[in-house]
């Protein structure tokens, strides 16, 4: 294989145009996800829960994969999966150490049943692939109700919960003893998170969602500790993400996820060089965000 055949296969933009038709959906189901997922990375960073994302996604595939071998919506399954996940861990991991230790214990059940379930699919192979890396056509008009519906109720969620979560967040004793319900709180940020998560395993696949819940806003603190411009920066970071892996992803042969994943990391190590300068020349850190 030529080097000229390999850039064609990862760059082709012949009848561009034409193309963009076919991920319109694509496009509006992106900027629903780069919205919610920059939102909720901004208190998955903020309570360190990376790990439970990930823990969150194996779930939310076993749910895909089900759905899809029964021939029931895909992302009703996702969210499912996603819910009873955040649910486990949000009920059996109220610390540190046991969250880890619960989400590392659902990881390969999850996974283990997602790739029982695509093993019994018996349909398109390209099905089972999407799981895992994302598709960049994958959103039809039922599955776009499905996503928009769940991005309202998420944004809704984060709105009413926004203020008292981030002072649990940045001081969680403090936030207790002034009457701030930190555990339930807590609880119910993990079902939100679930639900961000599912939906964001429908674009770049159940393998690569860190991309979109933890890497914008983790860009985003490199270079701000403001309480607005943390959660602008990482919506902004997450949208420019996902909008340009689907463009630069038209017309190739290759997954969404590689190019969704790249222009994030791009971004990251900018804004993480940025920060570096902007400490060795003025001095000083970043201050975690603390409530309004």
């Amino acid at each position: 294989m030529t080097a000229d055949s390999v850039w064609h296969q990862i760059f082709a933009y012949d009848n561009y145009g034409e193309l963009l038709a076919l991920v319109r959906n694509s496009l509006i189901a992106g900027a629903a996800l780069g919205l919610i997922g920059g939102l909720a990375g901004v208190f998955v960073i903020m309570r360190d829960l990376p790990f439970a994302v990930h823990g969150i996604s194996e779930l939310s595939f076993a749910g895909a994969s089900a759905a899809l071998l029964l021939g029931v919506n895909v992302v009703a399954g996702s969210i499912i999966g996603s819910v009873v996940a955040a649910g486990a861990i949000g009920i059996l991991g109220a610390r540190a150490r046991d969250r880890n230790s619960a989400i590392g214990i659902l990881m390969p059940f999850g996974l283990g049943l997602g790739v029982l379930f695509l093993a019994l699919y018996k349909g398109r192979a390209a099905n089972k692939f999407g799981l895992l890396t994302g598709q960049i056509v994958a959103v039809d008009t039922p599955q776009m109700a499905w996503l928009l519906g769940t991005s309202a109720v998420v944004l809704i969620a984060l709105a009413v919960m926004w203020r008292p979560l981030t002072f649990a967040s940045a001081d969680p004793d403090v936030a207790e003893a002034r009457g701030v319900p930190v555990n339930r709180l807590s609880f119910a940020f993990m079902i939100v998170l679930g639900l961000a998560v599912a939906l964001s395993v429908q674009v770049v696949g159940a393998l690569l969602v860190l991309t979109l819940v933890v890497t914008p806003a983790a860009a985003a603190a490199c270079v701000t500790a403001s309480p607005v411009l943390l959660p602008l920066l990482s919506v902004v970071f997450a949208v420019v993400s996902i909008e340009g892996g689907i463009l630069l992803a038209l017309g190739s042969s290759i997954p969404i996820s590689p190019y969704v994943t790249t222009v994030s990391f791009a971004i990251y190590a900018v804004c993480r060089l940025a920060g570096t300068y902007r400490t060795r020349r003025w001095g000083g850190g970043r201050a975690a965000p603390q409530a309004a």
